[in-house]
């Protein structure tokens, strides 16, 4: 089995287990980072955004609360990962309202996101709205090495205003 392969199984499980926990109010779960342009290596984690609903106020709050979730695809990954050293996960948790205000994440995400569940399209709805409004812009992510940036508006005028 190759890498990418290792990945879309972990996927899958972090897939499941997630609807199991969060039941109804999970609404998308979504891929970035190297595994979500396909471009992972042995050292690379696994992150990813999941959007719910009712989450807890407060980061270190929702990492409780998922950390039932996590203990079960931990104990999957340490008895079936078999590709050298087993990822870490990396988990965003955000809730709807919070993805609808916005966030430097999902900029990157209008590119290279795998959305592997997203009830009535809400995160691709956002994503599409927020490409649409970059294409508006001229926006572009503009490379250098293996880094990246975004010039949100590449004929910005001094004194100009503009929102995403």
């Amino acid at each position: 089995m190759t890498l990418n392969e290792s990945f879309d199984v972990l996927i899958a499980i972090v897939r499941d287990v997630c609807r199991a926990y969060y039941g109804e109010r999970l609404i998308s779960l979504a891929i970035f980072g190297s595994v979500g342009r396909g471009c992972a290596h042995p050292g690379s984690d696994l992150d990813f955004l999941l959007v719910a609903d009712d989450l807890p106020r407060g980061r270190l709050k929702r990492m409780d609360e998922f950390l039932l979730a996590e203990k079960e695809i931990e104990a999957w990954l340490q008895t079936h990962w078999h590709d050298g050293e087993k990822p870490r996960l990396s988990p965003i948790l955000k809730n709807r309202t919070e993805i609808e205000a916005g966030s430097p994440l999902l900029l990157d995400m209008t590119q290279d996101a795998r959305i592997v569940l997203d009830r009535h399209g809400f995160l691709a709805a956002r994503l599409s709205r927020l490409t649409a409004r970059l294409r508006t812009l001229g926006a572009c992510r503009v490379f250098r090495g293996n880094a990246w940036w975004w010039d949100l508006k590449p004929n910005f005028k001094s004194g100009e205003v503009f929102s995403l």
